[in-house]
Order: structure tokens, then C-alpha cells, then sequence
């Protein structure tokens, strides 16, 4: 497989994840996975590596840039811990690994409300794996920070998340009403708006909002 412009994708298996592969053509793809990713886009360009992602083998192809879309909740995990581990620990490893092989570019998908100071677990642990990310000194960084996500989670084989279908039976109505920064947000744009983004000249570090993506990301 080339390297020259090889792109990495963790999280491949997540709606987000899924629309990068679909989305990024004629680039070559290696999807960093923990599990066989059933549906792979039919394509000599399209790879995956079964993988430990906290500890990445130390022979994977060279990329240019790396896409993170790795994430989890607090229900599935189980525990502070657990959550901590995919949301902090395998996204710093996945990206430490990148820049450590020579990525120059790097596109994260965080949340809504990340801070590393806030009181909430989840938006505290989102905050210090972005923190961490800036620390790597990427050429370029851009973090998507996305409010409530839209997509078909079932049909990707990825377990139901009650509270957010509950959620997004509520708000789908109210979409026209609801600001742009805080109304639910398809993961196809998302993915665009990040794509774009990272391959558009600008800061060392980007963070783009939900409200922005809705724009940058619109079909």
C-alpha cells in the first residue's frame, strides 16, 4: 500500500467514521480497528488493521494525516475508567503514534462543551484529550466538536443508545427552531466538514462548532 498520502482512520466502525471512509475517494485508507469491520467500501484503497488501539504495532504504513473519531459513553463503558480509556487514553495513543511516524495532519472529533476544566466527567475527559492533541504540535489540528449526532447507529451494528434516540425524537421537529450550534447534526457533515477542513489551509489549531459544520458540512 502507498504511504505517500496515506490516511489513517480510527473509529472507522462509528457513523462518523463510516462517512470519512465513504467520503474520501480516491485517498488510501487504513481503518484502524479493534474488531473485523463488516462493510468495507469494495476498493483497492480501502484497508484495515485489526489492531490494539492503545499500543499500535509498530509496522503500520506511514500516513500523512490521521482521522480520530473514536468515542464511546458512560453507559456502554461501565465506568469512569473504561470511559477514560477510549476517550483519552486510545485517542492519544492513536495520534501519538501518527506524529510520531510523520503525520503532519490530524482531524479529531470531540463534543460539544469539551473543556479540560469543566465539572462534567465526560466533557472534562473530551477537553484533555483535545489539550493532549495540541501538545503533539501537529502541523495542523482541527477539532470537530459536534452537538448531538444523527445517524443510523443500528444499522452499523453499534449498540442502541436510548437516551439519544430519545433525544433526537424530541428535537428532529424542533430543527428549524433550535440554534445552529446546539441542533442535532447528521454525521455525514460532520465528516465533510471536517474533511474540508483539514485540507484547507489555516491555524495550527482549528476548532470548528457545531454551528460552523452545519454550514461547511452541508451537502
Amino acid at each position: 500500500m502507498p504511504s505517500s498520502d496515506l490516511t489513517w482512520v480510527a473509529g472507522a466502525s462509528g457513523l462518523i467514521g463510516r462517512e470519512l471512509l465513504a467520503q474520501l475517494g480516491d485517498t488510501p485508507v487504513l481503518a484502524l480497528v479493534r474488531r473485523p469491520l463488516s462493510g468495507l467500501p469494495n476498493s483497492a484503497l480501502r484497508h484495515e488493521a485489526i489492531v490494539d488501539l492503545a499500543a499500535l504495532p509498530t509496522d503500520l504504513p506511514v500516513p500523512r494525516r490521521v482521522f480520530i473519531a473514536l468515542g464511546t459513553t458512560m453507559a456502554q463503558a461501565g465506568s469512569q475508567a473504561a470511559f477514560r480509556a477510549v476517550d483519552f487514553d486510545a485517542v492519544v495513543a492513536v495520534a501519538r503514534a501518527a506524529r510520531e511516524r510523520g503525520a503532519t495532519h490530524c482531524g479529531l472529533v470531540s463534543a460539544l462543551g469539551a473543556d479540560p476544566r469543566a465539572a462534567v466527567f465526560y466533557n472534562r475527559v473530551k477537553g484533555e484529550a483535545e489539550a493532549a492533541l495540541i501538545g503533539l504540535g501537529f502541523e495542523r489540528l482541527v477539532i470537530a466538536r459536534p452537538s448531538l449526532l444523527d445517524g443510523p447507529r443500528e444499522s452499523l451494528g453499534q449498540p442502541r443508545r436510548p437516551g439519544e434516540a430519545w433525544a433526537l425524537r424530541l428535537t428532529r421537529p424542533l430543527a428549524p427552531l433550535i440554534p445552529a450550534a446546539w441542533r442535532p447534526i447528521a454525521a455525514e457533515r460532520v465528516a465533510r466538514a471536517l474533511r474540508l477542513a483539514l485540507a484547507q489551509h489555516g491555524p495550527a489549531v482549528q476548532v470548528l462548532e457545531s454551528g460552523a459544520m452545519q454550514s461547511l458540512g452541508a451537502p
